[in-house]
């Protein structure tokens, strides 16, 4: 399917409004064809021949039209407003419903403002084309070769010295249509990228103002916006060129009417009244022609529109949905990897992961900085597709069971906190909107954010801003663990969670946690070692790899990665038996 078949799959169904808009802008070029006739004859039989009987007729005939002209104007340009507000809306939604089906690597290479630019501006160019556009065009043509032709039947000789123009405005036309085409693409770059940068900068004031970096930003919004200023003006450069030579064009036909139409008009080859009649055609002919640059702009406008949102819109996305996907209601949560590497853009993430966990087992996750740790999780809800290997749930393969069944069932306070401009109350029910108010407050109790949310001016009403501004980085990790814990999944990972939190803090979710009454497996993924330290299972992490699994007590018995990072976190091992620890440095 190209860029335009897809756009016509919207705009076909109002193929019926669409054609009665049409047939309306038909009957009004028809009645402007008519007028120049009726004039020809109030000059021939009114004011030469003298039959000033027909005057009223023909004035009224004049009214008539204007007034029915008028009326069919308006209503064609509801029926086409109308029409591409349909098209918006239904076009709009599809792209949206895609963007949300697309994986994680799709917004990773994307950028928020072009995604943004998609929707807003190449949108509403769509919009103008189909609202306006079509019907200008559509009436153009009409009224251009409809007048030459009645011209034709007033004076052929005439009419075959106007249409010598023709020739030359095609040729100028479809000059016009392959210059301006790469730089119409040029603009809704430039746009995209002006729009990227400012959204950017609106989201990281923050970091702005702390780095009091307002002027360096201002400086590069200055380029960005002369980007697209010159991308701008770049196109209006075509019409500065092409635009005066239609005028041109249009100024010819003005000038053969007068000096052709006169000599015939003094020769007697052409009454006064058909002058009349030819000299109203000849706006039918001169405004075309004028206005022909200027909607060649809006088809360019409109194509390159489409074609940038049918390119995001066509991407598929590598996580796809299984067509018969595995589905049960409450999965066990028994988790297990094989054999599992991911790779992604030719670097190896992972590599020969191998682990077991049965369901409500608490599993640690420990490593440094880009050694896996998030990936696992992440191949774990799928959000990627393994590169080699497995990765199962109940003894099924993740790729073999429906996608939103799996993530249903699985809990996630995420490493990177999101928080929606809304309640503090609608946050934490984001998966159970209807959910009644005292399941939020349970979870939220859990999550030990009961008391700070109720400290807040509204309480659980209070709205949050935008990604949690306002909040504390604890905070907002608090209220996103509430927000998974309401799920009540059978799977819970919590990836470093609780990194902004004090001890004690730590300390009492931790007892919630082992405190909850469904069974339910959990991955806790921490850079401290008081995070997984009770864990069942502690998996460590180094460059992709899992060098050392075990319990704490079996870790620190390796004397390993795990003992090292356990001494510098807690001081050398010695001291801290001599503080009261058993020989495994347990309390």
């Amino acid at each position: 399917m190209t860029a335009f078949q897809w756009f016509y799959s919207f705009l076909k169904k109002h193929n019926k409004k669409m054609f009665l808009g049409l047939v309306m802008c038909t009957v009004i070029s028809v009645l402007a064809i008519v007028k120049p006739i009726v004039s020809g004859l109030i000059v021939d039989d009114v004011i030469t021949a003298g039959m000033y009987e027909k005057l009223p007729m023909l004035i009224a005939l004049l009214i008539l039209i204007t007034v029915l002209r008028g009326l069919l104007r308006y209503q064609s340009q509801v029926i086409f407003e109308t029409c591409s507000q349909d098209v918006l809306y239904s076009m709009r939604d599809k792209v949206y419903r895609k963007l949300l089906q697309e994986d994680f690597s799709f917004y990773n290479k994307k950028r928020t403002g072009d995604l943004l630019s998609r929707q807003t501006g190449d949108m509403d160019a769509i919009r103008h084309f189909v609202a306006f556009v079509i019907y200008q065009v559509y009436e153009m043509i009409f009224i251009f070769f409809f007048a030459l032709i009645m011209i034709y039947t007033v004076s052929w000789q005439l009419a075959l010295c106007m249409t010598i123009i023709l020739p030359f405005a095609a040729a100028v036309t479809y000059s016009q249509t392959k210059t301006g085409r790469p730089r119409f693409q040029h603009i809704r770059e430039q746009f995209s990228s002006l729009n990227t940068f400012v959204q950017e900068n609106i989201s990281g004031n923050r970091v702005v103002k702390a780095f009091s970096k307002e002027d360096y930003e201002i400086e590069k919004f200055n380029k960005e916006n002369d980007a697209y200023r010159d991308a701008e003006l770049s196109a209006a450069d075509i019409w500065t060129k092409y635009v005066p030579m239609f005028e041109f064009l249009s100024n010819m036909l003005t000038i053969i009417l007068m000096l052709v139409g006169s000599i015939m008009v003094i020769r007697g080859n052409m009454t006064l009244g058909n002058y009349v009649t030819v000299n109203g055609y000849l706006w039918m002919l001169t405004n075309p022609l004028r206005q022909i640059g200027w909607r060649i702009n809006d088809i360019q406008r409109f194509t390159t529109s489409v074609e940038k949102i049918y390119t995001t819109y066509s991407e598929e996305p590598d996580v796809k949905q299984p067509k018969h996907g595995y589905v049960k209601k409450r999965l066990e949560g028994d988790v297990a990897f094989k054999n599992v590497s991911y790779s992604a853009d030719d670097e190896d993430i992972i590599r020969n992961v191998s682990f077991h966990v049965k369901s409500g087992q608490t599993v640690g996750i420990l490593g440094s900085t880009g050694s896996g740790k998030s990936t696992i999780m992440n191949l774990l809800c799928r959000f990627y597709d393994v590169t080699s290997g497995e990765v199962l749930v109940d003894g099924k393969n993740v790729k073999d069971m429906d996608l939103y069944n799996l993530r249903q069932n699985i809990g996630m306070a995420m490493q990177d906190v999101f928080l929606f401009s809304d309640t503090v109350e609608g946050n934490i029910a984001y998966s159970k909107p209807d959910c009644p108010f005292e399941e939020v407050q349970k979870a939220a109790i859990m999550a030990d954010a009961d008391s700070f949310i109720r400290s807040m001016p509204d309480g659980y009403d209070t709205i949050v801003g935008e990604r949690g501004v306002g909040l504390s980085g604890g905070q907002k990790q608090r209220i996103s663990l509430a927000r998974a814990l309401l799920k009540e999944p059978s799977i819970l990972i919590l990836d470093d969670t609780t990194s902004a939190v004090d001890m004690e803090t730590e300390s009492y979710i931790q007892k919630q946690l082992n405190a909850i009454d469904h069974k339910c497996t959990i991955f806790i993924v921490a850079y401290r070692i008081s995070s997984i330290k009770d864990a069942d299972l502690i998996l460590v992490l180094n460059n992709g790899e899992i060098v050392e699994q075990g319990t704490h007590d079996e870790l620190l018995a390796n004397n390993g990665y795990y003992a090292t990072v356990f001494r510098h976190q807690y001081g050398e091992y010695e001291k801290y038996i001599k503080k009261g620890g058993d020989k495994h440095g347990k309390k």
